[in-house]
C-alpha cells in the first residue's frame, strides 16, 4: 500500500480513489449518482446502509458493482420468513473425528447484501444487527471476528407489506444511511434499456483493496472538525427531540420521537467523508447538510397529526435545516 507523507496527501488520494470508483461504477449504474455517493460515503465512514425502493431499480446490481470495484468478497442473503440465525451466522457440525467444527455462514464476507431484510423474523434480524454493531458473531458460546472492512447494504421493498416484519426504530438506528431509490429519469432509462438489451459487456476494474479501504476509514476519523460545525451537527440532532428544552416548534407539532446521539455521531463522520471526497481537509456546515437527510430520515417518527396532514419526514428535516441558517 502507498505510503503518504501526511494526512493532507492522504485526503487527496481519497478524493482521487473516490472519483475512480465513481467512474467504474457509472459504467454499470446509470443515473443514480446520489445513491452511489451515499453508499460510498457509508463505506468510507465504516457505516451501513438501508436501501429502500421498488423492485427493478438495480439495488442488487449496485452492491455487486461496488464489490467488484473494491475487489472485496461479496455475499447476497435473500431474507425469507423461514430464515434462521444459524443460516446466516453459521453452525457447528460434528466432523469425521467426532469433533465439533464451526462452519462459517454467508455473513463472513466484506460486503453483505441483506435482500428484503423486513421479510425475516426479528430473531434473524437481530443476529444480523449484532454483527453490524459488534463486527463479530457468537455461535455455541464462541465469538468469531468478522473480516474488515465489513459493510451491510440492506434492502426493503416499500410496496409489499404482507408477510413482513418491519425493523423497529431502535434497530433502524444501527444503519448510518436510509436511502430511497427513485425511478430513473427518462433519458437515463433510455440509456439503461439500450445498454442492457445489447450484447455489449462492460467490465468493472478493481480500484481499491480491502487494506486501502480500512486505511481510508481510519483517515476519515482523523479529519479535524471545527467547533462551530460540531455544535451545528449536534444542535440539528437535538432540535428533532420533542418536549425537550431545545426542541423546535415544528418538532413539538409533528414528531413523536427524535434522533438520538448516534445521529450526531453519524452527522459528523458522514460530513468528514463528504468533505474528503470533495477534496476538503475539514468539513463545514454544508457537508453536514449534505448527509443530513439520509442520516435523520429513519430516526424521526412522525405523530398522527403529521400523517393526517401528509407532512413528510423529508419536509420536517428541510425545515429544521432552514431554521438553523
Amino acid at each position: 500500500m502507498t505510503q503518504f507523507k501526511n494526512d493532507v496527501e492522504a485526503v487527496d488520494a481519497l478524493k482521487l480513489a473516490y472519483n475512480k470508483l465513481l467512474s467504474e461504477i457509472q459504467k454499470i449504474i446509470i443515473g443514480q449518482d446520489e445513491i452511489v455517493r451515499d453508499t460510498l460515503i457509508s463505506i468510507f465512514s465504516g457505516g451501513h446502509c438501508l436501501l429502500i425502493g421498488v423492485p427493478g431499480l438495480a439495488k442488487t446490481l449496485l452492491v455487486n458493482t461496488i464489490a467488484d470495484a473494491l475487489g472485496l468478497n461479496y455475499k447476497r442473503i435473500q431474507f425469507t420468513p423461514d430464515l434462521m440465525p444459524s443460516d446466516i451466522i453459521g453452525a457447528e457440525i460434528l466432523n469425521d473425528k467426532r469433533e465439533f467444527k464451526f462452519i462459517k455462514g454467508p455473513l463472513f464476507a466484506n460486503i453483505i447484501l441483506a435482500d428484503e431484510i423486513n421479510r425475516t423474523p426479528p430473531k434473524t434480524q437481530s443476529a444480523l444487527l449484532e454483527a453490524m454493531q459488534e463486527k463479530s458473531v457468537t455461535a455455541a458460546g464462541n465469538n468469531y471476528k468478522l473480516d474488515e472492512p465489513f459493510f451491510v447494504l440492506a434492502t426493503q421493498n416499500p410496496i409489499e407489506q404482507e408477510g413482513t416484519y418491519p425493523l423497529p426504530e431502535a434497530q433502524l438506528d444501527r444503519f448510518m444511511f436510509n436511502v430511497w431509490l427513485e425511478y430513473p429519469k427518462l433519458e437515463d432509462e433510455i440509456r439503461i434499456v439500450e445498454e442492457t438489451t445489447s450484447n455489449t459487456i462492460k467490465k468493472v476494474n478493481k480500484v481499491l483493496s480491502g487494506d486501502e479501504i480500512v486505511f481510508f476509514q481510519q483517515l476519515v476519523r482523523k479529519i479535524p472538525v471545527n467547533d462551530n460545525v460540531l455544535r451545528y451537527a449536534v444542535t440539528l440532532a437535538t432540535i428533532t427531540r420533542p418536549n425537550t428544552p431545545d426542541a423546535h416548534e415544528i418538532t413539538n407539532k409533528f414528531i413523536n420521537w427524535g434522533a438520538g446521539p448516534r445521529a450526531s455521531q453519524f452527522l459528523i463522520i458522514g460530513a468528514k467523508a463528504h468533505a474528503a471526497i470533495n477534496g476538503k481537509y475539514s468539513p463545514d456546515i454544508e457537508d453536514v447538510n449534505a448527509v443530513a437527510l439520509p442520516i435523520l430520515r429513519h430516526r424521526i417518527v412522525r405523530n398522527y397529526k403529521a400523517e393526517a396532514e401528509n407532512i413528510s419526514v423529508e419536509y420536517i428535516i428541510n425545515e429544521l435545516i432552514k431554521s438553523l441558517k
